[in-house]
């Protein structure tokens, strides 16, 4: 599964975009998103997805059910 952004809940304060290790997150129409296929749920990179990490609003960053879990090469 990848991360989305629940857009009625993101604040656009920009905090998530920088610490994506994938450079999944940008900027559209005055909020911010997630790119499915690029979210790799920080595996490998953290032990926590960083998008939640920094976001100042609880539950903004979720997980999207409609995209299969992210396996990491081994």
């Amino acid at each position: 599964m990848a991360y989305k952004i629940v857009s009625s809940q993101c604040t656009a304060c920009s905090a998530c975009e920088p610490e994506c290790p994938n450079n999944a997150i940008r900027e559209k129409d005055g909020t911010f998103i997630i790119k499915p296929e690029k979210c790799t749920e920080c595996i490998g990179y953290f032990d926590d997805p960083q998008c939640v990490a920094v976001c100042p609003v609880d539950d903004t960053c979720i997980i999207d059910n409609s995209y299969p879990r992210y396996e990491a090469a081994v």
